[in-house]
């Protein structure tokens, strides 16, 4: 492989994972419009379904919320079964956030048919190819992650 076919292939790479990025905040921002929830609902989701369980305040430093709108929040997300409020055991003023069983159900159905497209795509590829890409995304979640304490080392 030449250097300019190897920076071309580069660029490409590079091009493709910031398209990927784009899209998938296009498709998310007409799901949650869709479901009528916003943004900052929907992120709240998927950090709960990632965690299993979250405080408040964990929840308000991941959505960048105050403490009051992410009361607010709680309480839609609540209101619309997707949450459910816990007492906290290690804590007896605090309380725990997690996915509502009926919830998860719920929001899973939404996304049914991204889930389908997406087996279908991945299923196309060779057990070779899926180690690369299986790693290539596992390396850019580390990459994200350091960047991410970069970021807040310099705050």
């Amino acid at each position: 492989m030449t250097e300019s076919t190897k920076t071309d292939l580069k660029q490409r790479a590079l091009m493709a994972v910031r398209d990927y990025g784009i899209h998938l905040t296009l498709f998310r921002n007409a799901m949650n419009e869709w479901a009528g929830l916003n943004a900052t609902d929907m992120e709240c989701l998927r950090l709960l379904f990632f965690k299993g369980i979250a405080t408040p305040s964990e929840l308000a430093r991941h959505t960048g919320l105050t403490s009051g709108a992410t009361t607010a929040m709680l309480d839609r997300l609540e209101k619309a079964g997707l949450i459910e409020r816990r007492p906290n055991p290690d804590d007896r003023r605090g309380t725990l956030i997690a996915p509502a069983k009926s919830g998860a159900e719920k929001a899973a159905s939404w996304f049914e048919s991204a889930r389908k497209a997406q087996d279908e795509l991945i299923s196309s590829y060779s057990e070779e190819e899926l180690e690369i890409i299986s790693d290539v995304f596992e390396r850019f979640t580390k990459l994200w992650d350091q960047e991410r304490e970069k970021v807040r080392r310099d705050q």
